[in-house]
């Protein structure tokens, strides 16, 4: 299996690093190489699951000859419902089970080299701290970040620092950039911004960075994660993240 060389965490920071190397693979699956994901899950093939490796990549394959399987096995057979749902709501199920088969990995090991409870505890709580597959797929997570920031706003203005982040329009196509400010805090708009998650990776805004927002389902994206420099975007009219390139009209 490719990408799937094998190796035991032993602590919990270890194990969480194993998850979130997993997940960042089969975020990569659901978003930015969705195409390829979905041509590689014919349903008129064998029963096929999806697989993210600690290395941050994925695959899809047949599940493990071997029984029991040395780790638990993702979903089985992913690709039958595929031609049977919208696609969104066909990537969203599949996002659901790959949530449910990282914490599967992870309490695995877990159990295997005797986490006690406050480890498990500990280890569950780092987890949590991470938006999930499904949130980021459907894109959950944004909506989440928008709740907090209206409801932390009011509160947390007087403790900014100068700067402040502002969207400057190039050619119709917003990005985000960071600006000095003699005036403290942000308004509502600005720290919701601040907040956002990449809709590819699922990481924070960094200042550093450059962003780009679909115009079709307005989620943000790290210029990295879909391969859009500040330069390109200067000539985009109208931009289109991977997902909804991709999807298709159903009949």
């Amino acid at each position: 299996m490719e990408g799937g060389a094998q190796y035991n965490p032993r602590t919990v920071e270890e194990v969480l690093k194993d998850l979130k190397g997993r997940r960042a693979g089969l975020i990569k699956a659901l978003t930015t190489d969705v195409e390829e994901f979905y041509q590689q899950c014919d349903p008129e093939k064998e029963n096929l699951c999806l697989y993210g490796f600690p290395s941050e990549q994925w695959e899809v394959n047949l599940p493990a000859e071997e029984v029991p399987p040395e780790l638990p096995e993702p979903a089985l057979g992913i690709n039958f419902a595929r031609d049977g749902m919208q696609e969104k709501d066909w990537l969203a199920l599949v996002a659901v089970h790959s949530d449910s088969w990282l914490l599967s990995v992870a309490f695995y090991f877990g159990a295997r080299f005797g986490f006690d409870k406050a480890d498990r505890k500990r280890l569950f709580n780092m987890i949590n701290e991470l938006p999930t597959i499904y949130e980021i797929v459907t894109g959950a997570a944004k909506k989440q970040v928008k709740d907090r920031s209206s409801v932390s706003n009011h509160s947390s203005n007087k403790s900014k620092s100068n700067s402040k982040l502002v969207r400057i329009e190039i050619q119709g196509k917003y990005a985000k950039v960071e600006v000095k400010d003699e005036e403290d805090g942000l308004d509502e708009e600005e720290e919701e911004h601040g907040d956002t998650l990449c809709g590819a990776c699922g990481e924070n805004y960094a200042s550093d960075e450059f962003w780009i927002c679909c115009d079709l389902c307005e989620r943000w994206f790290h210029g990295k994660c879909v391969k859009i420099t500040p330069a390109k975007a200067e000539h985009i009219k109208q931009y289109k993240c991977p997902s909804c390139s991709n999807k298709r009209p159903r009949p």
